[in-house]
């Protein structure tokens, strides 16, 4: 998909998170640390994806998705939207997430109430701000027990001033509804693209019945997930069709594709790389047709 001028991230519309407005395409920076943000691979380049963290600003994101344990042996992701982006513009919205969390050698902790306000100052220390904007809480398992009072403790960090707004990530709907009991939630961040659940759709369908935010992960990579982009797991043949009817990318229909899940939906594609950055961004101009949207629906 080319275009003579690179269309902005807002012809993908807006949406709010509590008081804040974003452009429903923004920007993931689990990429950013390179290819060791999960597998302590290869650190990226610093100047070069600091360029993209800018680039990303001038196309008109304003929505950043990061967290304090995407790092790699030699990059931070907060540290990088820091160096690039401060001081920080008024519409810039940065959502971070807090629950898991990593030792220096890059171990997995899942944090206890009382650990997540240092998570929160951590993040609050990486990005050089005094609150944040959105913090997910991030959880693992079904339980509901451990989640009501970690999000419990993360409410009274709210109220506290050190958060403005609270959301969740890898939820159900029960968790939902908990979380709703105890505070407001501006956004869930779940897993989700084509070919979805009927578990993982009916979340997507609560959040916009409750004018709640559906922010997906993985939008692009699907089964691929950290391992690479979706292309490298198999593209299913109705993903490449419509991509060659477009003159478009694999990734700019998935993209496309989420956006038009939903007005509440938002996306969060990430990469290091700036030309993939155009793209990405250029897809919140694709429209896809009924019956486009109707075949990848069965796929």
């Amino acid at each position: 998909m080319t275009f003579p001028h690179a269309p902005p991230a807002s012809a993908a519309g807006t949406w709010r998170l509590g008081d804040l407005t974003v452009n429903r395409l923004g920007f993931g920076a689990m990429r950013l640390t390179g290819s060791g943000a999960f597998d302590r691979g290869v650190p990226s380049d610093r100047a070069k994806v600091l360029g993209v963290l800018r680039r990303a600003v001038e196309l008109g994101v304003n929505h950043l998705d990061t967290a304090a344990f995407y790092f790699s042996s030699l990059r931070s992701a907060n540290e990088l939207i820091n160096s690039a982006l401060a001081p920080y513009s008024d519409d810039l919205v940065i959502t971070t997430k807090v629950g898991p969390g990593r030792d220096p050698s890059g171990e997995w902790l899942w944090a206890t109430p009382e650990q997540l306000r240092g998570q929160v100052e951590e993040n609050l220390r990486q990005l050089g701000r005094d609150h944040l904007d959105v913090v997910n809480l991030r959880i693992r398992g079904k339980q509901l027990a451990p989640f009501v009072e970690l999000f419990g403790a993360l409410a009274e960090l709210r109220e506290a001033g050190l958060v403005r707004h609270l959301g969740l990530s890898n939820v159900g709907l029960d968790h939902l509804a908990a979380a709703q009991r105890i505070a407001p939630v501006v956004c869930v961040q779940n897993r989700y693209g084509i070919g979805a659940t009927a578990e993982q759709q009916a979340v997507l369908e609560a959040c916009g019945e409750q004018r709640i935010a559906f922010v997906p992960f993985f939008a692009i990579a699907g089964e691929g997930r950290e391992g690479g982009p979706a292309e490298r797991a198999g593209d299913q043949a109705a993903v490449l069709d419509i991509a060659r009817a477009h003159g478009a990318s694999v990734a700019q229909v998935r993209l496309a594709w989420t956006l038009q899940q939903g007005e509440h939906v938002l996306a969060i594609p990430g990469t290091g790389n700036p030309e993939h950055l155009v793209e990405n961004v250029a897809a919140a101009a694709l429209r896809l047709t009924g019956p486009e949207l109707a075949r990848l629906a069965d796929c």
